[in-house]
Protein backbone atom coordinates (compact mmCIF):
# COMPACT_ATOMS: atom_id res chain seq x y z
CA UNK A 1 0.00 0.00 0.00
CA UNK A 2 1.30 3.25 -1.40
CA UNK A 3 0.64 6.22 1.26
CA UNK A 4 0.99 9.45 -0.16
CA UNK A 5 2.33 12.28 2.46
CA UNK A 6 2.27 15.68 3.16
CA UNK A 7 5.25 16.01 4.38
CA UNK A 8 5.02 19.77 5.30
CA UNK A 9 1.66 20.08 6.57
CA UNK A 10 1.32 20.33 9.99
CA UNK A 11 2.70 22.75 13.10
CA UNK A 12 6.12 20.75 13.38
CA UNK A 13 6.62 19.19 10.09
CA UNK A 14 8.84 18.22 8.48
CA UNK A 15 10.46 16.75 11.45
CA UNK A 16 7.35 15.06 13.31
CA UNK A 17 5.91 13.40 9.23
CA UNK A 18 9.07 12.26 8.55
CA UNK A 19 9.49 10.74 12.16
CA UNK A 20 5.66 9.50 11.78
CA UNK A 21 6.45 7.73 8.41
CA UNK A 22 9.46 6.08 9.61
CA UNK A 23 7.67 4.96 13.00
CA UNK A 24 4.77 3.35 10.67
CA UNK A 25 6.93 1.70 8.55
CA UNK A 26 8.92 -0.23 11.26
CA UNK A 27 5.46 -1.51 12.42
CA UNK A 28 4.34 -2.73 8.60
CA UNK A 29 6.52 -4.04 5.96
CA UNK A 30 3.40 -3.93 4.07
CA UNK A 31 3.54 0.06 3.91
CA UNK A 32 5.37 2.86 1.68
CA UNK A 33 5.06 5.87 1.71
CA UNK A 34 5.65 8.86 -0.50
CA UNK A 35 7.15 12.02 1.12
CA UNK A 36 5.53 15.08 -0.79
CA UNK A 37 7.52 18.47 -0.09
CA UNK A 38 10.93 19.99 -0.35
CA UNK A 39 13.49 17.87 -1.32
CA UNK A 40 16.32 18.79 0.35
CA UNK A 41 14.69 19.10 3.55
CA UNK A 42 12.63 15.74 3.51
CA UNK A 43 16.46 14.50 2.97
CA UNK A 44 18.24 16.09 5.93
CA UNK A 45 15.46 14.93 8.20
CA UNK A 46 15.69 11.49 6.96
CA UNK A 47 19.54 11.71 7.24
CA UNK A 48 18.98 12.54 11.18
CA UNK A 49 17.43 9.58 11.48
CA UNK A 50 19.83 6.98 10.05
CA UNK A 51 16.89 6.01 7.93
CA UNK A 52 17.74 4.19 4.19
CA UNK A 53 15.48 1.79 3.53
CA UNK A 54 13.19 1.40 0.46
CA UNK A 55 10.21 1.70 1.63
CA UNK A 56 9.87 6.12 1.74
CA UNK A 57 10.65 7.19 -1.66
CA UNK A 58 10.42 10.97 -2.45
CA UNK A 59 8.42 13.54 -4.53
CA UNK A 60 9.57 17.10 -4.83
CA UNK A 61 6.94 19.88 -4.09
CA UNK A 62 8.13 23.39 -4.41
CA UNK A 63 5.42 25.15 -2.29
CA UNK A 64 4.05 24.84 0.94
CA UNK A 65 0.30 25.40 2.13
CA UNK A 66 0.40 28.02 5.54
CA UNK A 67 -2.05 27.05 8.17
CA UNK A 68 -3.64 30.40 7.90
CA UNK A 69 -3.93 30.41 4.16
CA UNK A 70 -7.37 30.50 2.12
CA UNK A 71 -8.33 27.59 0.45
CA UNK A 72 -9.04 29.77 -2.71
CA UNK A 73 -5.47 31.27 -2.59
CA UNK A 74 -4.18 27.38 -2.19
CA UNK A 75 -6.21 26.27 -5.40
CA UNK A 76 -5.26 29.04 -7.67
CA UNK A 77 -1.66 29.82 -6.64
CA UNK A 78 0.14 26.92 -4.93
CA UNK A 79 -0.44 24.53 -7.61
CA UNK A 80 3.03 22.55 -6.65
CA UNK A 81 2.33 22.85 -2.74
CA UNK A 82 3.18 19.64 -1.29
CA UNK A 83 -0.56 18.91 0.01
CA UNK A 84 -1.72 19.16 -3.94
CA UNK A 85 0.75 17.22 -4.94
CA UNK A 86 0.27 14.60 -2.29
CA UNK A 87 -3.38 14.41 -4.03
CA UNK A 88 -2.98 14.43 -7.19
CA UNK A 89 -0.63 11.15 -6.82
CA UNK A 90 -3.97 9.79 -5.29
CA UNK A 91 -5.78 11.11 -8.30
CA UNK A 92 -3.07 9.19 -10.81
CA UNK A 93 -3.57 6.39 -8.74
CA UNK A 94 0.47 6.23 -8.10
CA UNK A 95 -1.11 6.38 -4.32
CA UNK A 96 -3.64 4.71 -2.58
CA UNK A 97 -4.48 6.88 0.11
CA UNK A 98 -3.42 10.48 1.29
CA UNK A 99 -2.72 12.11 5.01
CA UNK A 100 -1.79 15.80 5.99
CA UNK A 101 -1.80 17.37 8.86
CA UNK A 102 -2.05 21.19 6.82
CA UNK A 103 -4.66 23.75 7.04
CA UNK A 104 -7.96 21.66 7.08
CA UNK A 105 -10.19 23.75 4.62
CA UNK A 106 -7.24 23.34 2.11
CA UNK A 107 -6.81 19.53 2.25
CA UNK A 108 -10.88 19.73 1.94
CA UNK A 109 -11.07 22.00 -1.20
CA UNK A 110 -8.10 20.43 -2.73
CA UNK A 111 -9.04 16.79 -2.47
CA UNK A 112 -12.91 18.06 -3.60
CA UNK A 113 -11.25 20.11 -6.30
CA UNK A 114 -9.42 16.82 -7.39
CA UNK A 115 -10.63 14.39 -6.74
CA UNK A 116 -14.41 14.84 -6.49
CA UNK A 117 -17.30 13.30 -4.66
CA UNK A 118 -18.41 10.10 -4.15
CA UNK A 119 -21.51 10.13 -7.13
CA UNK A 120 -25.36 11.25 -4.72
CA UNK A 121 -23.35 12.59 -1.90
CA UNK A 122 -23.84 16.47 -2.03
CA UNK A 123 -21.00 17.30 0.54
CA UNK A 124 -18.49 15.46 2.32
CA UNK A 125 -18.02 15.37 6.13
CA UNK A 126 -15.08 15.05 8.52
CA UNK A 127 -15.62 11.92 10.66
CA UNK A 128 -13.81 12.28 13.75
CA UNK A 129 -13.22 9.31 16.69
CA UNK A 130 -13.92 10.46 19.93
CA UNK A 131 -13.62 7.73 23.16
CA UNK A 132 -16.83 6.78 25.45
CA UNK A 133 -16.87 4.77 28.50
CA UNK A 134 -18.14 1.73 26.60
CA UNK A 135 -15.42 2.28 23.61
CA UNK A 136 -15.73 5.22 20.86
CA UNK A 137 -18.26 7.16 18.62
CA UNK A 138 -18.20 8.37 15.39
CA UNK A 139 -18.93 12.78 15.61
CA UNK A 140 -19.21 13.46 11.99
CA UNK A 141 -19.15 16.69 10.59
CA UNK A 142 -16.12 17.25 12.69
CA UNK A 143 -15.90 20.69 10.80
CA UNK A 144 -16.33 20.27 7.30
CA UNK A 145 -19.60 21.81 6.84
CA UNK A 146 -20.65 25.29 8.78
CA UNK A 147 -23.99 25.98 7.28
CA UNK A 148 -26.43 22.47 5.98
CA UNK A 149 -29.34 20.89 5.08
CA UNK A 150 -31.57 18.24 6.89
CA UNK A 151 -30.68 15.91 3.37
CA UNK A 152 -26.79 16.58 4.25
CA UNK A 153 -27.11 15.45 8.15
CA UNK A 154 -29.13 12.71 6.79
CA UNK A 155 -26.15 11.80 4.54
CA UNK A 156 -23.30 12.25 7.10
CA UNK A 157 -25.54 9.46 9.06
CA UNK A 158 -25.30 6.95 6.09
CA UNK A 159 -21.58 7.36 5.77
CA UNK A 160 -20.45 7.64 9.37
CA UNK A 161 -22.83 4.06 9.97
CA UNK A 162 -20.84 2.85 7.30
CA UNK A 163 -17.58 4.22 8.89
CA UNK A 164 -18.54 2.74 12.25
CA UNK A 165 -19.09 -0.52 10.74
CA UNK A 166 -16.48 -1.53 8.61
CA UNK A 167 -13.37 0.24 10.29
CA UNK A 168 -14.71 -0.75 14.06
CA UNK A 169 -17.17 -3.96 12.92
CA UNK A 170 -20.22 -2.44 14.51
CA UNK A 171 -22.99 -4.53 12.96
CA UNK A 172 -25.27 -2.32 13.30
CA UNK A 173 -23.80 0.85 14.44
CA UNK A 174 -26.48 3.49 16.47
CA UNK A 175 -26.93 6.54 15.05
CA UNK A 176 -27.76 9.46 17.36
CA UNK A 177 -28.40 13.25 16.48
CA UNK A 178 -26.66 15.62 18.30
CA UNK A 179 -29.36 18.55 20.18
CA UNK A 180 -30.42 19.99 23.15
CA UNK A 181 -32.98 17.44 23.95
CA UNK A 182 -34.04 13.87 23.80
CA UNK A 183 -37.33 15.01 22.67
CA UNK A 184 -37.98 15.32 18.88
CA UNK A 185 -39.58 18.56 19.08
CA UNK A 186 -36.26 20.29 20.64
CA UNK A 187 -33.76 21.74 18.69
CA UNK A 188 -33.56 24.16 15.55
CA UNK A 189 -35.53 23.78 12.34
CA UNK A 190 -32.21 21.95 11.10
CA UNK A 191 -32.53 19.12 13.56
CA UNK A 192 -35.64 19.02 13.83
CA UNK A 193 -36.28 17.95 10.11
CA UNK A 194 -33.31 15.67 10.21
CA UNK A 195 -35.03 13.91 13.42
CA UNK A 196 -38.04 12.88 11.12
CA UNK A 197 -35.66 11.74 7.90
CA UNK A 198 -33.64 9.79 10.12
CA UNK A 199 -36.92 8.03 12.42
CA UNK A 200 -38.50 7.38 8.59
CA UNK A 201 -35.36 6.14 7.52
CA UNK A 202 -33.86 2.67 7.67
CA UNK A 203 -30.32 3.33 9.68
CA UNK A 204 -30.71 2.40 13.01
CA UNK A 205 -31.60 5.92 14.71
CA UNK A 206 -31.21 5.96 18.53
CA UNK A 207 -32.83 9.65 18.59
CA UNK A 208 -31.37 12.89 19.97
CA UNK A 209 -28.60 12.35 21.55
CA UNK A 210 -27.48 15.60 24.17
CA UNK A 211 -23.70 17.08 24.33
CA UNK A 212 -23.47 15.45 28.16
CA UNK A 213 -24.48 11.81 26.88
CA UNK A 214 -22.63 11.62 23.92
CA UNK A 215 -19.49 10.17 26.05
CA UNK A 216 -21.67 7.87 27.91
CA UNK A 217 -21.60 5.78 24.62
CA UNK A 218 -25.45 5.61 23.56
CA UNK A 219 -24.35 5.86 20.08
CA UNK A 220 -21.77 4.86 17.72
CA UNK A 221 -22.66 7.48 15.24
CA UNK A 222 -23.62 11.41 16.42
CA UNK A 223 -24.77 13.51 13.78
CA UNK A 224 -24.83 17.44 13.75
CA UNK A 225 -23.30 19.92 11.03
CA UNK A 226 -19.97 20.88 11.07
CA UNK A 227 -20.71 23.91 12.90
CA UNK A 228 -21.55 22.27 16.19
CA UNK A 229 -19.49 19.55 15.16
CA UNK A 230 -16.18 21.25 15.62
CA UNK A 231 -16.89 23.49 18.73
CA UNK A 232 -17.71 19.90 20.52
CA UNK A 233 -14.56 18.40 19.05
CA UNK A 234 -12.35 21.23 20.08
CA UNK A 235 -13.89 21.53 23.79
CA UNK A 236 -13.43 17.79 24.39
CA UNK A 237 -9.87 18.01 23.34
CA UNK A 238 -9.53 21.52 25.43
CA UNK A 239 -11.44 19.47 28.60
CA UNK A 240 -8.94 16.48 28.34
CA UNK A 241 -6.10 18.60 28.34
CA UNK A 242 -6.76 20.22 31.18
CA UNK A 243 -8.06 17.46 33.24
CA UNK A 244 -4.88 16.11 32.62
CA UNK A 245 -3.09 19.40 33.48
CA UNK A 246 -4.96 19.69 36.81
CA UNK A 247 -4.61 15.87 37.03
CA UNK A 248 -0.57 16.72 37.49
CA UNK A 249 -0.44 19.77 39.42
CA UNK A 250 -2.66 18.16 42.19
CA UNK A 251 -0.07 14.78 42.37
CA UNK A 252 3.04 17.48 42.31
CA UNK A 253 1.96 20.18 45.01
CA UNK A 254 1.40 17.14 47.89
CA UNK A 255 3.34 14.25 49.44
CA UNK A 256 -0.13 12.71 49.70
CA UNK A 257 -0.46 13.27 45.91
CA UNK A 258 3.04 11.69 45.09
CA UNK A 259 2.21 8.89 46.91
CA UNK A 260 -1.11 7.98 45.47
CA UNK A 261 0.49 8.72 42.23
CA UNK A 262 2.21 5.51 42.56
CA UNK A 263 -0.65 3.47 43.11
CA UNK A 264 -2.58 5.23 40.46
CA UNK A 265 -0.05 5.72 37.88
CA UNK A 266 -1.51 3.06 35.41
CA UNK A 267 -4.90 3.84 35.27
CA UNK A 268 -3.75 7.43 34.82
CA UNK A 269 -1.60 6.41 31.77
CA UNK A 270 -4.84 4.79 30.43
CA UNK A 271 -6.86 7.75 30.75
CA UNK A 272 -4.58 9.75 28.98
CA UNK A 273 -3.90 6.92 26.14
CA UNK A 274 -7.86 7.21 25.76
CA UNK A 275 -8.20 10.61 25.76
CA UNK A 276 -5.18 11.52 23.29
CA UNK A 277 -6.02 12.62 20.01
CA UNK A 278 -2.83 10.98 18.43
CA UNK A 279 -3.81 7.51 19.48
CA UNK A 280 -6.47 8.01 16.71
CA UNK A 281 -4.27 9.71 14.24
CA UNK A 282 -6.56 11.71 11.90
CA UNK A 283 -10.34 11.84 10.52
CA UNK A 284 -11.23 10.58 7.46
CA UNK A 285 -12.51 12.92 4.97
CA UNK A 286 -15.83 11.01 3.65
CA UNK A 287 -17.84 11.73 0.70
CA UNK A 288 -14.79 11.93 -1.16
CA UNK A 289 -13.93 9.35 -4.30
CA UNK A 290 -10.53 8.52 -2.60
CA UNK A 291 -9.27 7.81 0.99
CA UNK A 292 -8.06 11.10 2.56
CA UNK A 293 -7.04 11.74 5.96
CA UNK A 294 -7.11 14.85 7.99
CA UNK A 295 -4.76 14.90 10.95
CA UNK A 296 -4.38 17.43 13.39
CA UNK A 297 -2.05 20.35 13.43
CA UNK A 298 -0.33 19.86 16.46
CA UNK A 299 0.29 16.23 15.04
CA UNK A 300 3.25 14.54 16.97
CA UNK A 301 5.03 11.71 14.82
CA UNK A 302 2.48 9.51 17.01
CA UNK A 303 -0.42 10.71 15.51
CA UNK A 304 1.13 10.56 11.72
CA UNK A 305 1.65 7.29 12.27
CA UNK A 306 -1.47 6.25 13.41
CA UNK A 307 -3.09 8.49 10.47
CA UNK A 308 -1.14 6.62 7.83
CA UNK A 309 -1.78 3.07 9.34
CA UNK A 310 -5.48 4.43 9.12
CA UNK A 311 -5.30 5.86 5.82
CA UNK A 312 -4.22 1.50 4.86
CA UNK A 313 -6.76 0.62 6.85
CA UNK A 314 -9.33 2.66 4.93
CA UNK A 315 -8.04 1.86 1.25
CA UNK A 316 -8.07 -2.10 2.50
CA UNK A 317 -11.63 -2.13 3.79
CA UNK A 318 -12.23 -0.10 0.15
CA UNK A 319 -14.78 2.19 2.79
CA UNK A 320 -15.01 5.13 -0.26
CA UNK A 321 -16.25 1.92 -2.99
CA UNK A 322 -18.80 0.69 -0.11
CA UNK A 323 -20.22 4.24 0.49
CA UNK A 324 -20.64 4.81 -3.10
CA UNK A 325 -22.10 1.35 -3.19
CA UNK A 326 -24.19 2.00 -0.28
CA UNK A 327 -25.42 5.71 -2.20
CA UNK A 328 -26.60 3.54 -5.10
CA UNK A 329 -28.70 0.72 -3.23
CA UNK A 330 -29.48 2.09 -0.28
CA UNK A 331 -27.67 2.02 3.69
CA UNK A 332 -26.86 -2.00 3.50
CA UNK A 333 -28.79 -3.14 0.21
CA UNK A 334 -32.08 -1.25 1.66
CA UNK A 335 -34.00 1.67 0.11
CA UNK A 336 -33.08 4.67 1.68
CA UNK A 337 -35.89 7.41 2.93
CA UNK A 338 -37.21 9.93 -0.35
CA UNK A 339 -36.07 13.35 1.27
CA UNK A 340 -38.03 16.35 0.29
CA UNK A 341 -35.54 19.56 0.86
Amino acid sequence: MRIALDAMGGDYAPATTVEGAIEALLESSELSVILVGDEAEIHSELKKRNYGGVQISIKHASQTVEMDESPLTALRRKKDSSLRVAVDLVKSDHADAMVSAGNSGVVMATALHVLGKIRGIERPAIAAVMPTLKGRFVLIDAGANVDCKPVHLYQFAIMGEAYARYIFNIESPKIGLLGIGEEDAKGNELTRETFKLLRNSKVNFSGNVEGKDIFAGEADVVVCDGFVGNIALKISEGLAEAIAKMLKREISESTAGRIGYLFFKDALKNFKRKTDYSEYGGAPLLGISKPCIISHGRSTSKAIKNAIKLAANFHIKGISDIISKEFKEGVSGRETVAIQE
